[in-house]
């Protein structure tokens, strides 16, 4: 299939270790990309971990030879650091795409890549789909005190206990739900919580204000959310400025009865004040992250019967290929096709991954 001006099909390349090739390219979508494009792999077994270990000039040289003549380039784990220069050598390039694990572009020159003209996309909020729904799952489990009914029977006390009834917030329908982030993972959240009729409130000072009545939510500050909604969520990225946001201070304004769920990352929750937070009995938490992580074996979170915990499985799909290429390969038939991407890495949207 040729692009919609008549010319040559596009040429994409893909940039990373043999790790991603075999785990994240699912057959069926690569096959899917060949109905409007050719590609090509360069293996890259560079830094695993782009925020701390040293780039690899001799990786980042290997692109640059390989790279002009394609429009399209995929990078992802292992992948080489991609420079201005070497963009300023590849005229053809209009697109570039993170399929994974590196949300504030360290892999990327990005002023570079907008000085081009080249698109810049990222899918990896391919795991917010599965983390919504186990964020789902948490709500209604903690509602119903599950980690203390369930810690009852494993000691073996089998019967109900009629005094953990009344400390249970029960059903979720109609409540007022709280989402601290309202991202994509947050976005996925809400069309699942809308068959509960839940009134839903969010807290993101990035978000735009007319994204409120589109979606039919309330925004509002982080005290309203935390001190007058029944279900609180935490969704936010892990940034400079969401570490340790939920403190003291913070958790006391949750009322009693509420039910805390945090599924973003263990850190933005001060993990001392949660702990003595949760001690006074009056709330219930569902975890599935923690700072540290994993969460240390002795822990006093562990021993507290309102708490439920898994060890940050949230991602989890069951898939045999995750869910990152799959949407890559929708940008890539989106940008071919002259349709506008829905993923877009902007300055405005780094920024707020940065929370600058």
């Amino acid at each position: 299939m040729s692009k919609p001006d008549g010319s040559a099909r596009p040429k994409v390349l893909f940039a990373f270790n043999e790790a991603v090739r075999q785990n994240y390219l699912d057959p069926a979508e690569l096959a899917r990309l060949e109905t409007f494009a050719d590609w090509d792999w360069l293996p890259c077994e560079g830094r695993s971990n782009i925020y701390t270990a040293e780039p690899d000039p001799a990786l980042t040289a290997l692109l640059g030879d390989r790279l002009p003549g394609y429009e399209a380039l995929i990078l992802c784990h292992g992948g080489p650091i991609v420079t201005g220069e070497l963009l300023a050598a590849a005229p053809e390039l209009k697109l570039i795409g993170e399929l994974e694990g590196d949300r504030f572009a360290a892999r990327l020159d990005l002023p570079a890549a907008w000085a081009c003209d080249i698109r810049v996309v990222d899918t990896t909020n391919g795991s917010s789909y599965a983390v919504a729904e186990w964020a789902l799952g948490l709500i209604l489990v903690s509602l119903r005190q599950g980690g203390a009914h369930f810690r009852r029977i494993i000691a073996g006390q089998t019967s109900r206990d009629p005094a953990l009834l009344p400390q249970s917030g029960g059903s979720l329908q109609g409540k007022r739900v709280g989402l601290i982030g309202g991202g994509h993972m947050a976005r996925r959240l809400m069309a699942l919580l809308r068959p509960f009729a839940v009134d839903i409130w969010v807290h993101d000072p990035y978000l735009p204000a007319e994204l409120a009545e589109a979606l039919d939510f309330v925004q509002t500050s982080l005290d309203n959310l935390l001190s007058q909604t029944e279900v609180i969520v935490c969704l936010a990225p892990l940034t400079p400025g969401t570490r340790g946001m939920l403190g003291r201070r913070e958790l006391d304004l949750i009322a009693p009865g509420a039910v805390l769920v945090n599924v973003s990352r263990g850190a933005i929750i001060d993990s001392a004040a949660l702990i003595a937070r949760l001690k006074r009995g009056d709330i219930v938490a569902g975890l599935d992250v923690f700072d540290p992580e994993p969460i240390p074996p002795d822990s006093e979170l562990i021993q507290l019967p309102n708490v439920f915990l898994s060890p940050h499985i949230g991602y989890h799909s069951g898939r045999r290929y995750p869910q990152f290429f799959s949407l890559m390969v929708d940008e890539l038939a989106r940008f071919f096709s002259g349709h506008a991407t829905y993923f877009d890495l902007t300055p405005r949207s780094r920024a707020n991954r940065g929370g600058e």
